[in-house]
């Protein structure tokens, strides 16, 4: 799966997302995230302060399945809300060193299956904006 330009122009200009994850008791667990882009894999990583030992690590090692969802309200007046959810599967990429505080090179890695975006182009009624979305489905 491949990002649009204007998902890619957004994804860039933003620092932080909301990744969900699925812990091993079935639980659902969703955590503020930095990440970034590689447009020549086409992935996500998200990057984190002792990431290899977060439960949010270790979750993406017993279940794969994620969604990372990026978003803000530039005005509101009028309202007007942007979004880009990826969907896909995930690896856990262990560090490449012992980890110390700010200097855990591990990672996790989305590789997309789903991307659902709004409001990155259009500036108009947020409601005719989700009418769009459903006309797209």
């Amino acid at each position: 799966m491949t990002f649009s330009e204007s998902e890619i122009s957004y994804l860039r200009t933003q620092r932080l997302g909301r990744l969900a994850t699925e812990q091993p008791n079935g639980t659902l667990q969703v955590s503020p995230v930095g990440f970034r882009i590689d447009e020549s894999n086409g992935t996500v990583d998200v990057a984190g302060f002792f990431m290899s030992t977060s439960q949010k690590y270790r979750n993406v090692a017993h279940n794969a399945k994620v969604a990372l969802v990026v978003d803000d309200v530039p005005s509101v007046d009028p309202w007007r809300v942007r979004c880009v959810e990826i969907r896909g599967s995930a690896e856990a990429i262990p560090p490449t060193h012992p980890a110390t505080p700010g200097d855990d090179d591990g990672l996790i890695r989305i590789h997309p299956t789903r991307v659902i975006s709004f409001g990155l182009e259009d500036s108009g009624d947020p409601h005719e904006m989700l009418e769009k979305m459903r006309d797209r489905k």
